[in-house]
């Protein structure tokens, strides 16, 4: 059953220096406020997991929280590539990382094979390209009805999962509106769960087939306005794309991007989220 914490608590009880972990939301929900905790509790030699890595990943890595990487396709939104990871993997700084690439179609099937408890994914992918020379990961299986060949990748199950939703109700169910990616899948695969919400509601007044996690797939909810921001959280405020811009010539120094992670993360706190997405919402 999910315990309502500070998001403090809900990621010193549930994030540990080694886990494997992912921060997962599809274009909007994207959980930077539980990133930006991890940063700030200095939790170390991180295998991160998400289907498109961005902003918050590019912090991680910059800030050497990481190890390894899995991902499919990693960029800032709109913008281009993300500066920090490739300074890790072609300089070594501050840490050289592992990294290993799928294709988004393995990336989910991966979350859904680990959310139904099996041993790894099949499925038609990968056909004609040649990611499989460098990840040993992709293999192949032999359809026992057909003879058809299929692509075959491991299961994805962190340790530990981080979302953010619009909602919670005071028994713990989570409510996802709009775009919904493999949050509900990564929930699911995962050994601990923690969410962030925009609200704390007494009824969810959840439409029918609406994506609703139930309180005992949650580990610790955290109300945390703004939450998501630089992303979106639909029906609270749209995505900030002058902050994904902004990113690009923060990141590409490093100077400037430890001086930016002082100010914004390391000497911020979760609260500070709000105060982001106020004009965000006075506009939407």
């Amino acid at each position: 059953m999910a315990n309502f914490l500070p998001l403090s608590e809900a990621v010193a009880q549930n994030l540990k220096s080694g886990d494997m972990v992912a921060f997962e939301g599809f274009t909007h929900l994207i959980p930077h406020a539980s990133a930006h905790e991890a940063i700030r509790q200095n939790v170390k030699d991180l295998t991160l997991v998400r289907m498109t890595p961005d902003v918050i990943y590019d912090q991680l890595i910059g800030i050497g929280a990481v190890r390894k990487l899995i991902f499919s396709y990693a960029g800032n939104p709109g913008v281009g590539l993300l500066r920090r990871l490739r300074d890790a993997v072609e300089n070594g700084w501050p840490n050289r990382i592992e990294i290993e690439e799928h294709s988004h179609a393995a990336m989910a099937n991966a979350y859904e094979a680990g959310a139904a408890g099996l041993p790894f994914a099949m499925f038609r992918g990968y056909k004609g390209a040649e990611l499989a020379r460098v990840n040993p990961n992709i293999r192949t299986v032999t359809c026992p009805f057909t003879g058809e060949e299929l692509a075959a990748v491991p299961a994805i199950r962190p340790d530990v999962t981080f979302i953010h939703a619009q909602k919670a109700d005071r028994k713990g169910n989570v409510l996802i509106e709009g775009i919904v990616g493999v949050q509900k899948e990564a929930v699911l695969a995962a050994k601990r769960a923690v969410v962030t919400v925009e609200d704390l509601v007494d009824d969810l007044h959840a439409h029918p087939n609406a994506c609703v996690l139930p309180s005992w797939t949650v580990s610790a909810i955290s109300v945390v306005p703004g939450g998501a921001h630089p992303s979106y959280a639909h029906g609270y405020y749209p995505r900030d794309n002058a902050s994904y811009i902004a990113w690009d010539k923060i990141a590409a120094d490093r100077e400037t991007f430890l001086d930016w992670m002082k100010q914004n993360v390391l000497d911020a706190s979760p609260e500070d989220f709000a105060a982001r997405t106020k004009h965000l919402r006075s506009a939407a």
